[in-house]
């Protein structure tokens, strides 16, 4: 299973075929061996640093420092000169949102990266627990602020520590799961709605849906299509914390963060 790509009437499987294809090697070409030129938007707007990693970015955007933490796809098709850069990133920490049916189907490359595997699955594990994510991208955004909680709150708590940074957070996109994550770390350095939006649609030019919808095949051979991801869904997930909890902080106080990590991390990603 892989990150959810949610449409407007059922939750689908996400880009497998960018995650289940993990391969350094290039055509003449130069799209990735196995994978279809035509779903290689994955790769279309890479981050000069880590061109071989979807979606892979500096989050520190607005007030938050940049250089302590990176937000990304799946690191399955890390290239060797990817895992230098990310050693010359100087990275900690990466911590994967992925269910472990994901992870083992697709895991991380490392090519002698050393760094610490913080695995904080954001969604129930389908294929493990049989728990169905609803229908619908504003529905399953929603359950995400629902159900994810500890997972957030566990990114929060070791990105907190002294030697949580940097750090990378990441998924198998890097958009839904990844894109509310970083939101409430935004949230917590002090950006507006506004910035932490902006900075959660940059995921649609990175990956190419800025037009609309891109077609991948999936983990099963099928053909799906990866869609934009929407303000409105990542507020809905927002607002919920906030009906839940009284606020985003009191959503992560109510799931173990305490007091003192709070303004730990605050001065750590704030400059």
């Amino acid at each position: 299973m892989t990150e959810s790509e949610f449409d407007a009437d059922t939750a689908t499987d996400t880009d497998a075929a960018v995650t289940g294809t993990a391969t350094a090697v290039t055509t003449a070409a130069g799209h990735p061996a196995g994978i279809p030129a035509r779903i290689d938007y994955q790769r279309s707007r890479p981050h000069r640093a880590v061109p071989d990693v979807p979606n892979f970015r500096d989050a520190g955007v607005g007030a938050v420092r940049s250089g302590v933490l990176f937000r990304s796809g799946t690191l399955s098709l890390l290239t060797p000169q990817g895992a230098e850069a990310l050693k010359a990133l100087g990275v900690r920490v990466v911590v994967d949102l992925r269910t472990s049916t994901e992870r083992s189907h697709w895991p991380d490359e490392r090519h002698g990266l050393d760094y610490e595997d913080h695995h904080l699955p954001l969604l129930p594990d389908r294929a493990e627990t049989g728990v169905e994510w609803p229908a619908g991208a504003l529905s399953v955004y929603v359950f995400m602020a629902e159900t994810g909680g500890y997972a957030i709150a566990g990114a929060v708590r070791r990105l907190a520590a002294p030697d949580g940074l940097p750090a990378i957070v990441h998924c198998a996109v890097g958009k839904d799961r990844t894109g509310l994550t970083i939101a409430v770390l935004h949230h917590l350095a002090g950006l507006s709605e506004e910035e932490i939006v902006a900075d959660f649609l940059r995921s649609n030019v990175h990956l190419g849906l800025d037009n609309g919808p891109v077609p991948y095949i999936d983990e099963n051979g099928d053909e799906q299509l990866s869609h934009p991801v929407e303000a409105e869904n990542l507020l809905a997930a927002l607002a919920r914390m906030r009906e839940m909890h009284g606020s985003v902080d009191g959503y992560l106080l109510a799931h173990g963060v305490t007091e003192d990590e709070l303004a730990a991390l605050r001065a750590l990603l704030s400059r």
